[in-house]
């Protein structure tokens, strides 16, 4: 009995295992360029939800790092060097994975200033655009009246 994990090891390597693989599917999706703040807006709070699933998983994971050196202890040499190869496997997919999802959280966030920033630019200029087409649009004043060009060539 010393050369087996405890019960739930299995258990919660399974539930490890199908929560890494659906998140790494969700994050391997081709990253379309998204130009509407609210859909990018959704998708970041979808990577923040990832994170924090993430926090919650990480209990199990360590769950499994403990059994694992329990059972080095305890079970013989070639037993536990396979449980450990196995938690290796598992610990560097996580790595990965954290490191994947904290990229993209950055990147959304990133790209989600530059838009509203962009976004903000263009009002600006659409606003000086309009300023501007009814200034163009007012009527000359007279070739004698000095003060009135003086006043459109300022504004000018």
């Amino acid at each position: 009995f010393d050369s087996l994990p405890p019960a739930h090891y299995k258990e919660t390597m399974n539930t490890i295992l199908v929560w890494m693989q659906q998140s790494e599917t969700k994050l391997s999706m081709p990253q379309v360029e998204i130009t509407e703040y609210e859909i990018m807006e959704q998708r970041l709070m979808e990577f923040k939800a990832l994170q924090s699933s993430l926090q919650e998983q990480q209990k199990g994971l360590t769950g499994l790092s403990t059994a694992v050196e329990d059972l080095s202890r305890k079970a013989p040499a070639e037993v536990s060097q396979s449980y450990r190869a196995e938690l290796e496997v598992v610990l560097g997919r996580w790595k990965k994975l954290s490191a994947q999802l904290a990229e993209h959280c950055q990147r959304l966030e990133e790209r989600m200033t530059k838009l509203q920033r962009f976004q903000n630019d263009t009002r600006t200029l659409k606003k000086w655009m309009a300023e501007v087409d009814v200034f163009l649009k007012e009527e000359w004043p007279a070739l004698g009246d000095s003060e009135a060009l003086e006043k459109q060539l300022e504004q000018c």
